[in-house]
């Protein structure tokens, strides 16, 4: 599983919040406690934006350019208490100095002392860090994509997959969308891509 951007200033409250991104956190929580064991890896992005040059701006068109958020090391950019990161194997970090949508342009960071230890051991053995390499790495041939934004990052990061040749599933009941339209448009284009869309199966 691939848990996109479930952050705080990307729910309720925050920067740049999109409704229902507290309750997708929630979701992800309760569906991971029971199906955990169905995944052999689970990684988790986090916009971490240091100097991402025109992504911020003090009049965003809120297609390229957006308000300030989550920028490194701010509570803002943490992941959101709704979200038990106790099953996440590996955190990575995307757009300190670009915009940064997809997980696939990001690196990982560790989580806790096995997660600094794996990509400390990644890096020390001249891979690269980033997300479709740690996939392979772990032997992972089909993701389930979750998170915020349906149509933004979510979309980005599933389009990444299946162009990385991961088979991809979106789980819709356990991301939000910006736009409802957006949100519409991205989901077609995404099964158009070949990615499969569907829910958890799991009751809110």
């Amino acid at each position: 599983m691939v848990v996109v951007d479930v952050q705080n200033d990307f729910c309720e409250g925050g920067a740049l919040a999109v409704a229902g991104g507290a309750a997708v956190a929630e979701g992800i929580t309760r569906y991971l406690r029971e199906h955990r064991a169905a995944y052999d890896v689970v990684a988790a992005t986090q916009d971490w934006h240091i100097d991402p040059g025109p992504h911020f701006s003090d009049h965003p068109d809120f297609v390229t350019s957006w308000p300030v958020h989550c920028v490194a090391g701010t509570p803002g950019a943490e992941l959101h208490p709704g979200l038990d990161t106790t099953g996440i194997d590996e955190l990575f970090h995307k757009g300190e100095y670009a915009d940064g949508y997809s997980g696939f342009e990001a690196h990982a960071c560790g989580t806790g002392d096995a997660g600094a230890a794996s990509s400390a051991a990644s890096s020390a053995a001249g891979r690269p860090r980033d997300l479709a390499r740690w996939l392979t790495d772990h032997g992972i041939e089909a993701i389930d994509v979750v998170g915020i934004a349906t149509d933004h990052c979510v979309r980005a990061t599933a389009l990444d997959g299946a162009r990385a040749g991961f088979a991809v599933t979106v789980l819709t009941d356990l991301t939000a969308g910006v736009a409802p339209d957006a949100t519409e448009r991205a989901l077609a284009e995404l099964a158009d891509a070949g990615v499969t869309i569907t829910d958890s199966g799991t009751p809110s």
